[in-house]
């Protein structure tokens, strides 16, 4: 509410600031009251705030500021960081809540090794990676860094301004050298799969086929392109086992008998995992070639 306040030091509060309201009601307000439960200040006269004893917090302890401003920035600091390295009109133009470099600094100072990689799934205004580029040049170190942004803003905002910090902004007394170092901007193409759990096959079958491998765990020089000497849907080989990939974007595959004649393999493994459409060989058949079988998660009653 927006009710008026009177104090124990007999000052009257005519209400909350301008557009903000009193966080609960003038009944809870005398309730916590008779029960010793309000700070009003010093000398009786300052604007109510609930008291929060030891009991009341859940892990026993109420968290206390453990880093001054004056060490580590505020906002403030960290929005004429942003004008002075982007070019912005005003200030009203930079982003909203940027953290401050010096903030992010001493959280890798003490959570990091010299090698170390960090991530910032909410890259925002690209803080974190100034910050690893500030404190690389600091230390000789090597940290990389791995932002992730999902706004409109990835390119203009987070990856322009680790660009100048790379390279140096800024121009006569008030230049900033660059730092040095480097990154690569990528972009996220279509999904892999569609909401039903289904492939996604619009993404190609170099895609798909990469992503298989992948799932199956198959090593690096262990897995075969499409115009290996074998079969073109084989996707990995080693001494024990052959993974196959028996998929066709305009057609429903299936593993049965002339299927497995036309592979063809220096010698036969121990194993081979076979992915396609459908199943059409019986289990003890395939229990005693050792043969697994997987289905392609893809809607083939189009077909």
């Amino acid at each position: 509410g927006t009710y008026s306040i009177k104090t124990p030091g007999e000052r009257v509060i005519d209400g909350p600031p301008s557009g903000r309201y009193w966080a609960i009601s003038e009944e809870k307000l005398w309730e916590l009251h008779a029960d010793n439960r309000i700070w009003w200040g010093p000398d009786g006269k300052g604007v109510p705030s609930v008291k929060r004893f030891l009991t009341d917090v859940k892990q026993g302890v109420v968290p206390q500021t453990l880093w001054p401003y004056t060490e580590v920035g505020h906002t403030q600091d960290a929005k004429k960081e942003m004008l002075a390295i982007l070019d912005f009109a005003s200030s009203e133009d930079v982003f909203i809540t940027p953290k401050p470099v010096s903030l992010i600094e001493r959280v890798l100072q003490l959570a990091t090794q010299p090698d170390s990689i960090v991530l910032d799934s909410f890259a925002g205004s690209g803080t974190t990676a100034h910050a690893v580029l500030k404190l690389n040049a600091q230390d000789g170190g090597k940290r990389r860094f791995v932002l992730v942004e999902v706004e409109d803003y990835a390119d203009t905002i987070t990856a322009e301004r680790v660009r100048r910090v790379i390279s140096g902004y800024g121009t006569g007394a008030k230049a900033v050298p660059g730092t040095g170092g480097g990154f690569d901007y990528c972009t996220l193409g279509d999904p892999l799969f569609l909401s039903e759990d289904q492939l996604n096959e619009v993404v190609g079958v170099e895609a798909i086929r990469a992503y298989v491998a992948y799932s199956e765990g198959i090593p690096e020089p262990e897995r075969t392109p499409l115009d290996n000497p074998h079969t073109p849907y084989l996707l990995g080989l080693n001494r024990e086992t052959a993974w196959v990939f028996y998929y066709e974007p305009d057609r429903a595959t299936a593993l049965d008998v002339d299927f497995l004649a036309s592979l063809r393999f220096p010698s036969k493994p121990g194993t081979a995992i076979i992915y396609a459409d459908r199943c059409l060989l019986t289990k003890p058949f395939m229990a005693q070639h050792g043969l697994v079988f997987k289905k392609i998660p893809r809607d083939i009653s189009r077909f």
